[in-house]
């Protein structure tokens, strides 16, 4: 195919909304030595691209920036430098491009797409070689978009540093897409599965993808209480802390002693967190914060959801033109999942 000199972007001018989502037309960078071309065929959407958009993202972001940090497709050019990828390989891109092994760095950091640099809601994106990962076979493109941010987030969660074993109790908050990812790599990694919401047709989804147990934590507000009784007093081994401090305490009062609460999100609002530490030291808890993970994880991932042939769950799909109703849907809290945008036709 011949090498397109232009692509289709959307931009955020201003930060106070995403009403101000904007489609505009830019030219494509020549591509360095060490650089590929890629046909964006599809992307998903995280809570981060709706606080991005709204002016409220703690960790800052360029002006006029390009948001969306998940794609997945096709390479189209090669940079003359770059070995091991073909024209026509699928691909994704790890979340921040320069994170590629160990501990994420200030430098790895300023790479995270969407933010400090610009993101992939566009139709060609050049992308440094050794950023990419190859996506499962299984997968579609709309599939495949999901696993960047949201899926990696949840395997460094569980099956980091300080990986889950089979039999363990994982405790995930919501049904999300860190939630669902999470509740799905511990099911097939053999451990049991309490899940949360405010929604009972949303636990059934939860049920349906092997939650062994669900909570309401509408009807039951002190749904650590109720996870206490599960695990007749134990706690859970692992909990995925996706509301922030408004839900932060009773996670601590839900995990055993030496359990890990891995610190994903904050989409629970405020809360009173004065005895947070003391309730650390109380239970001897390792208390982790996860800033999603590296392309050697997000290559260990993929094999895990190969062996086991899991499907993301997508659920729903927007046009290009209509991303400002995907955001909408996004900031509504009725997905299960995770919702995409179909950038281009394979």
């Amino acid at each position: 195919m011949s090498i397109p000199q232009k692509t289709r972007e959307y931009r955020l001018p201003k930060t106070d909304g995403f009403h101000n989502l904007t489609l505009t037309e830019s030219p494509i960078p020549q591509l360095k030595a060490t650089e590929v071309l890629v046909k964006v065929h599809a992307v998903s959407l995280n809570f981060r691209d709706l606080v991005i958009a709204q002016g409220k993202y703690m960790a800052g972001y360029k002006e006029n920036v390009v948001p969306g940090s998940d794609l997945a497709g096709e390479i189209v050019a090669l940079g003359a430098e770059v070995t091991g990828w073909s024209t026509g390989d699928r691909v994704s891109s790890n979340f921040a491009t320069a994170h590629v092994f160990g501990d994420v760095t200030e430098e790895a950091k300023a790479t995270a797409l969407g933010a400090p640099i610009d993101g992939v809601l566009t139709e060609y994106k050049v992308l440094p070689a050794h950023a990419l990962v190859r996506i499962p076979e299984h997968l579609t493109y709309e599939e495949a978009s999901t696993l960047s941010c949201a899926a990696v987030t949840a395997y460094n969660a569980l099956l980091g540093p300080n990986p889950l074993k089979g039999g363990d109790v994982v405790l995930v908050q919501g049904t999300g897409g860190v939630s669902i990812f999470g509740l799905q790599f511990a099911v097939v990694s053999g451990a049991t599965v309490i899940a949360t919401s405010s929604s009972d047709e949303k636990l059934k989804m939860a049920t349906l993808l092997g939650a062994a147990h669900t909570i309401n934590y509408k009807t039951t507000p002190n749904w650590a209480e109720e996870v206490l009784k599960i695990t007749n007093g134990r706690g859970v081994d692992h909990i995925l802390e996706v509301g922030g401090a408004g839900t932060i305490m009773q996670s601590m009062s839900a995990i055993r002693n030496g359990g890990t609460v891995s610190i994903i999100g904050f989409v629970a609002g405020q809360g009173d967190v004065t005895m947070l530490p003391l309730l650390v030291l109380a239970k001897a808890a390792i208390v982790r914060g996860i800033l999603v993970g590296s392309r050697e994880q997000f290559e260990k991932m993929n094999r895990l959801i190969s062996a086991n042939n899991l499907k993301p769950i997508v659920d729903k799909v927007f046009a290009f033109e209509d991303l400002r109703k995907a955001y909408e849907y996004q900031g509504s809290q009725q997905h299960v999942g995770k919702v995409v945008i179909k950038i281009s036709k394979v």
